[in-house]
């Protein structure tokens, strides 16, 4: 990763950490805490990718795990929210923007219920059984529908602050297709890659021209 998307990616991860911590989660909501660092690790998978989701979560959930007031095993939430993060980054589409809302919500509930399901499986596996006491159906219900409204107001906004890392001057003039020759057609007026050859021809017939009409010139 770039030193700007570390840098951004830290801030965000840290703000989100400390709004959740020290307001969402003093809601007293029923069920389920809005899992607004979950968001943050989506929004900048679904902009860096797979690779970069996975490392974003995975440091996401360490800090997590080790930020009061944690009740669980340190790595827990690590291990949870680095395989949400990978798998978010897989729907990252080739141009780098995702054209249609229903693929980040559909990530977002997808993320809500598959980050609740592989808590509890990991709890269970290390002997934590907390989730037995709320009722894994009650929390299944209430992190999807507390996640997926709070998406609207923060996959968009992180996602929009996130392109402005990744952005390319070249590719956005270029407007898609062959970033060179997009970047020389519109610098100089030629076109280039249509017809082989065609910037050689152009050439030498301006250069014939022009000693066409420079007076005592020779043409052979």
């Amino acid at each position: 990763m770039r030193l700007n998307r570390i840098l951004l990616s830290v801030v965000l991860v840290v703000a989100a950490l400390v709004v959740q911590v020290s307001v969402l989660a003093r809601l007293q909501l029923p069920g389920a805490v809005p899992d607004l660092l979950l968001l943050v690790v989506l929004a900048l998978a679904f902009v860096y990718g797979h690779v970069s989701g996975a490392l974003i979560g995975f440091g996401a959930g360490l800090l997590a795990d080790l930020v009061p007031p944690a009740d669980h095993a340190a790595g827990r939430y690590a291990l949870v929210l680095c395989v949400i993060g990978y798998l978010a980054g897989l729907l990252k589409p080739e141009s780098g923007r995702i054209r249609s809302a229903f693929v980040p919500l559909a990530g977002v509930a997808g993320a809500a219920i598959g980050s609740t399901l592989l808590y509890a499986v990991v709890g269970a596996l290390v002997g934590d059984t907390a989730a037995r006491h709320v009722g894994l159906g009650s929390l299944l219900f209430t992190a999807t529908l507390y996640d997926l409204l709070l998406a609207p107001f923060v996959v968009p906004l992180v996602m929009a602050i996130a392109r402005r890392t990744v952005n390319d001057p070249v590719a956005d003039a270029s407007g898609g297709g062959d970033v060179t020759s997009g970047w020389l057609a519109s610098g100089t007026g030629l076109r280039i890659g249509g017809q082989r050859g065609g910037l050689r021809v152009k050439a030498s017939r301006g250069r014939a021209a022009r000693a066409g009409r420079i007076k005592g010139v020779r043409r052979l």
